[in-house]
């Protein structure tokens, strides 16, 4: 009895040490700075995006069409927050499941067939644990079988500019033509994170789902990156033998937040390490610069027939720019507004535009607005006013 406890405490001893270990040579590679040097990548494609410019930091092979596996989820998932924020849906609807669902191999929650679970659970299983089952659960419910939701999810592609994807299921499993790209993925990434909904679950490390019938199914993040990198609070795995290790993941730093995409690393260590890699190239040599600021009057604007004789003026939009640290030439901006408007006026009127220009070509066009309504001054206070300045 007693040499089989000790072989057991030693078994339990070595795991942990074998732990400890990974979790240490991972984070060691995850602090590496790579400020200066050449990025080697060995994954088969690579992408490094600034969020708000879409500006390209790294490529490699950014276009190739290739298995993403379970990163085809992230449409899944872009679909289900569209839907929420249109209001067709909410945390708490209940959805019943299927046979067809909850059949569902691979990664997956053991879901119960033919019993009713939050749109929440469902979708907190999908960003967290990659599940197949929450996914066609998802896919059935929105359009009645998952072929339906799979056209959705090209239409949708299409839509963003996703030239380089096409879709086959809603989960990643392996299908002959079904394909994306590094670059297409980080294009869907950015779209994900405009939703704040997303970020309620892509941060959590561990959860658990509780099944209506008690049972409990442990949930731990796939996305190792949101506990190991400063600043990662989102992004998608993908694995399996066709498509390799696949991450894309999105990190933020001060005012900056970059997006990485590898596809076809050779192991999870490698997938993560390369994302760790690019992120923290981009943060070692780039600064978000903030050319135009929504917050901060372009100038002013007389005002006739109106409550007041002078308005601010905005930048519809704040626009920053990726440049390099130390270099914050090429950019430059011009305004073009009225010299008045008549009252009355409106929340969001547009007076003008502000233009983005790097080296002599424009970039961007923001609209100059007003922020407030001015009322028209009555007749009598018309008269009144030409009194006072008579």
């Amino acid at each position: 009895m007693k040499k089989v406890l000790s072989s057991a405490v030693l078994c339990l001893l070595a795991l942990c040490m074998l732990c400890i270990g990974f979790v240490n040579i991972d984070a060691v590679a995850f602090a590496a700075n790579v400020a200066d040097k050449d990025i080697d990548i060995s994954s088969r494609s690579a992408i490094l995006m600034e969020y708000q410019s879409g500006d390209v930091l790294f490529s490699k092979d950014e276009t190739k069409h290739l298995p993403v596996a379970s990163m085809v989820k992230m449409m899944t998932i872009l679909i289900s927050l569209e839907e929420l924020q249109a209001g067709n849906v909410a945390f708490d609807t209940k959805i019943t499941t299927t046979e067809n669902a909850s059949s569902m191999g691979g990664s997956q929650v053991f879901l119960d067939p033919y019993v009713d679970y939050s749109f929440e659970d469902l979708l907190k299983s999908v960003i967290m644990a990659s599940a197949n089952d929450a996914s066609v659960a998802l896919a059935e419910y929105f359009n009645g079988n998952e072929k339906a939701f799979t056209n959705r999810m090209n239409k949708r592609a299409k839509e963003l500019g996703m030239n380089d994807t096409h879709y086959a299921n809603c989960t990643g499993l392996p299908a002959p033509e079904q394909y994306s790209s590094a670059k297409d993925t980080a294009i869907l990434l950015k779209e994900i994170l405009k939703h704040e909904e997303y970020h309620k679950f892509s941060t959590i490390w561990m959860d658990k789902l509780v099944h209506p019938s008690g049972r409990e199914t442990e949930l731990v993040n796939t996305n190792r990156l949101i506990r190991y990198y400063q600043g990662c609070d989102g992004g998608k795995t993908g694995s399996t033998n066709e498509a390799g290790c696949c991450l894309g993941a999105s990190a933020k730093r001060g005012d900056m937040r970059l997006i990485s995409v590898v596809v076809g690393a050779e192991n999870s260590k490698t997938r993560f390490n390369e994302s760790a890699m690019l992120f923290n190239y981009g943060f070692s040599n780039f600064d978000s610069e903030k050319l135009v600021d929504s917050d901060v009057s372009v100038g002013q604007i007389k005002v006739s027939k109106g409550k007041q004789d002078i308005v601010d003026a905005y930048a519809g939009e704040t626009f920053a720019a990726v440049v390099k640290k130390g270099d914050k030439s090429g950019y430059e901006t011009s305004v073009e507004m009225k010299n008045s408007v008549s009252a009355p006026t409106h929340k969001g009127d547009k007076v003008g535009e502000v233009t983005v220009s790097k080296n002599g070509n424009i970039i961007k066009k923001i609209p100059v607005i007003i922020k407030e309504d001015i009322k028209h001054l009555s007749w009598f206070e018309t008269a009144h006013t030409i009194l006072e300045k008579w």
